[in-house]
């Protein structure tokens, strides 16, 4: 310990520490304390640190949002038959809307990925993913649900991690800003069947999104890993006199 800390208790330098400032690597920032949106809108996918970091099959798309003097602003979300979403071969078959109040979190979410019977998982998901000749037409959307993410007001923290057998558990901690905050971090967040995720207000509104499913909703889809931040624990006082 520097010899600046020698008018402190022992006690207190015991418990002292500090906040490293040096510029991380790009896959430690991406799996630890995050990068905004457009970083990874930036991103060179054939870099290979980006592409040892990046869940296969995560999109992060473009959005373009028209500010209207005097009145408020116009967002694109997609178009259809255009941009990644036609390249990626996905179409939503459901679309929703969520709200979520400032201070609050949700998730972990994930939905079960679809093998086909007799397929192993692991050579499965290396076909779909994996190296120059990931089969992008060979994804059952219509048998597991993907999502993908818009934010339309606030500003949103989602940390993703991939659950697939045979892929590497990967972490993605990203930040996205709704059109309210126009700038490079408009994005939209593809996020595969398999791939847990978690949403956090990172703002002092609230968070509302839209989002597009590749499947219509099924109670059956829907797993939840730690996530306990999505109840309102009673007071210990209330709870123990409730149970009395």
């Amino acid at each position: 310990m520097s010899d600046q800390w020698r008018g402190l208790r022992e006690t207190a330098k015991a418990r002292l520490s500090q906040r490293e400032y040096h510029l991380q690597s790009f896959s430690a920032r991406l799996g630890g304390g995050g990068v905004e949106a457009s970083e990874l809108l930036k991103a060179d996918r054939g870099n290979p640190e980006v592409a040892a970091a990046w869940i296969p099959g995560v999109e992060v798309l473009p959005r373009a949002i028209y500010p209207q003097r005097h009145r408020g602003f116009f967002g694109e979300f997609v178009r259809k038959g255009e941009g990644t979403l036609a390249e990626i071969g996905l179409w939503p078959a459901q679309w929703a809307t969520a709200r979520m109040f400032s201070g609050t979190a949700k998730g972990f979410h994930v939905h079960p990925p679809f093998i086909p019977e007799g397929e192993d998982p692991e050579k499965w998901f290396a076909r779909l993913f994996m190296g120059k000749e990931a089969d992008f037409h060979a994804r059952p959307y219509d048998r597991e649900q993907w999502d993908v993410m818009f934010f339309v007001q606030g500003i949103a923290e989602m940390i993703l991690i991939d659950e697939r057998l045979g892929l590497e558990r990967r972490t993605m901690r990203l930040i996205v800003e709704g059109d309210d905050q126009r700038g490079p971090n408009n994005a939209g967040i593809v996020i595969p069947a398999g791939v847990a995720h978690a949403v956090r207000v990172a703002s002092s509104t609230d968070l509302i999104m839209v989002y597009g499913t590749s499947t219509k909703f099924d109670p059956l889809f829907e797993g939840r890993i730690a996530s306990e931040v999505e109840t309102a624990p009673l007071p210990l006082e209330w709870q123990q006199y409730r149970e009395a």
